[in-house]
């Protein structure tokens, strides 16, 4: 069962993912401009020039502000990957058992057997 629902949620991340990768190539493309338009900005000397970066900016930073939905879809890899590296993992078993082999179980019992002398 374990297996079936982390295939499901893989698959469900996986389509989402896929659905939104072109708005996440747009996202990191448009971060990725408004930094070096940033960087040119601080290199500019003049005020003309200063205003014609910050307008630049303002309109990458758009594309990129229309795009922000993508983090959905930076979330399902995310969920992907925790998928991926979660698949072959065994759970995790009690350390003793059923409870029989447990040794407070076991000292309760001999306790009471004690007791009754």
């Amino acid at each position: 069962m374990r297996k079936f629902l982390l295939f499901l949620a893989g698959l469900i991340a996986a389509i989402i993912v896929i659905a939104n990768l072109g708005p996440m190539v747009l996202l990191g493309a448009s971060l990725w401009l408004t930094y070096l338009v940033f960087k040119q900005f601080m290199k500019a000397t003049s005020t003309g020039a200063k205003v014609g970066w910050v307008i630049l900016g303002l309109i990458i930073l758009s594309v990129g502000i229309s795009n922000a939905y993508a983090v959905i879809g930076i979330a399902a890899g995310i969920v992907l990957y925790l998928v991926y590296k979660h698949w072959n993992e065994e759970p995790k078993k009690p350390p003793f058992g059923n409870g029989e082999t447990d040794p407070f179980t076991n000292f309760e019992h001999q306790w009471g057997d004690m007791n009754k002398f």
